[in-house]
């Protein structure tokens, strides 16, 4: 499987609270975005910068500034509650989005509303908390690529084997993060453990 874990201490302590039934909207929606500004710290950490000039307030020295534009891209609705975190590590970040639902008779995403920065060569970052079937990953990595992206990177809170399998088959080059892989989907598709629905749960909509 190609995806990385964050498992960083703080990651593994914060993803634990979500996982947790008991914790409620208003600190669920907090610790997802935590989550999110952590994550994207290696999620970043190959983005290019380029040589700058700064003065101190003793003398000039040498500094650096991103070479790239990152653009977060949620999938809606529940790709939002990683967007603030990542944008607390990158205010200057573009946000572009991507809707999509599934067709009750294919059973298969599709997309209903697409909205991008004119970049095509910035960071793409796909935000989602769950890489449960895969099939939402692939759809909108395939609906950016199909529009002349290629630099993509998908960020999520857990995924699972099938998923990530999925994702990697379709899209070899596209990087995966996570916080953790869980065992397996149960008969209606959820993640277990997992943390139950992430967009009802950001949202208080349970």
């Amino acid at each position: 499987m190609q995806i990385t874990v964050c498992d960083h201490p703080l990651i593994k302590t914060k993803l634990t609270h979500l996982r947790n039934e008991k914790t409620g909207t208003t600190n669920f929606r907090r610790i997802i975005n935590e989550i999110g500004a952590l994550m994207t710290y290696e999620v970043l950490k190959d983005l290019p910068v380029r040589s700058v000039k700064v003065r101190t307030p003793l003398e000039e020295c040498e500094g650096f500034e991103e070479d790239k534009t990152v653009v977060v891209v949620p999938i809606l609705r529940a790709g939002l509650g990683f967007m603030e975190g990542v944008l607390m590590v990158v205010p200057q970040a573009h946000v572009g989005h991507i809707g999509m639902s599934r067709n009750e008779e294919t059973l298969q995403p599709e997309e209903y509303y697409y909205k991008m920065p004119k970049d095509k060569d910035a960071y793409y970052v796909i935000t989602d908390p769950m890489l449960a079937t895969g099939g939402s990953a692939v759809a909108a990595i395939d609906n950016l690529k199909k529009r002349g992206i290629t630099n993509i990177r998908f960020m999520c809170l857990v995924a699972v084997p099938e998923g990530i399998e999925v994702v990697n088959k379709a899209h070899p080059d596209v990087k995966l993060y996570t916080c953790a892989i869980d065992r397996c989907l149960n008969d209606k598709g959820y993640i277990l453990p997992g943390l139950g629905d992430a967009g009802d749960r950001i949202f208080g909509t349970v």
